[in-house]
């Protein structure tokens, strides 16, 4: 990635060519790895911190049970983000996709995401399906960008601060 400094001289530059100077940016490498009930401390200190209505540690550990693809994003030791993903037949239904708040804006969602379909792929599935809330603008950005579309609403699906909020039921082929 670069960003472009403008030209040096007597401050006109009409004339001179603008010169690209690279900047350092840290971009994580995550590696992606089987949750296991030692991951659920971390991942339910973010869970806290991301969600105002958050899955419970019995949400998680449920999940782990029924051996559900639960799976965490990792650079080194540092938790990036998290998901689970139910198989049913043909069909993946992402039910959590999280990334950490100081995270979020740099390309992990996707990264998350795009995991998410291979390991669906690599069990056969034909389609992924997921709700999302109306107000959670960046998860329909991401979904809309990777061809998600919207197949119906389950009312009262979440719980709201004044009482519940209907789901948007989204689906994308896979």
């Amino acid at each position: 990635m670069c960003a472009y400094g403008s030209p040096r001289g007597g401050g006109r530059g009409e004339g001179r060519p603008v010169s690209a100077v690279p900047i350092s940016i840290s971009v994580p490498h995550p590696s992606f790895h089987a949750m296991t009930p030692a991951d659920l401390d971390a991942v339910m200190e973010a869970e806290n911190r991301i969600y105002e209505f958050p899955w419970s540690r019995g949400n998680f550990s449920d999940s782990l049970d029924s051996g559900y693809r639960s799976w965490v994003m990792r650079d080194g030791d540092e938790l990036l983000g998290y998901g689970v993903v139910m198989m049913v037949l043909d069909e993946a239904h992402l039910l959590n996709i999280s990334v950490l708040p100081e995270r979020q804006g740099r390309g992990l969602g996707s990264r998350l995401l795009e995991f998410f379909f291979a390991d669906a792929r690599a069990r056969r599935a034909v389609r992924m399906l997921l709700e999302v809330r109306p107000g959670n603008a960046s998860g329909l950005r991401l979904y809309g960008r990777y061809g998600f579309a919207e197949i119906g609403r389950r009312r009262d699906y979440y719980p709201a601060r004044n009482g519940r909020e209907d789901a948007i039921v989204m689906e994308r082929m896979l």
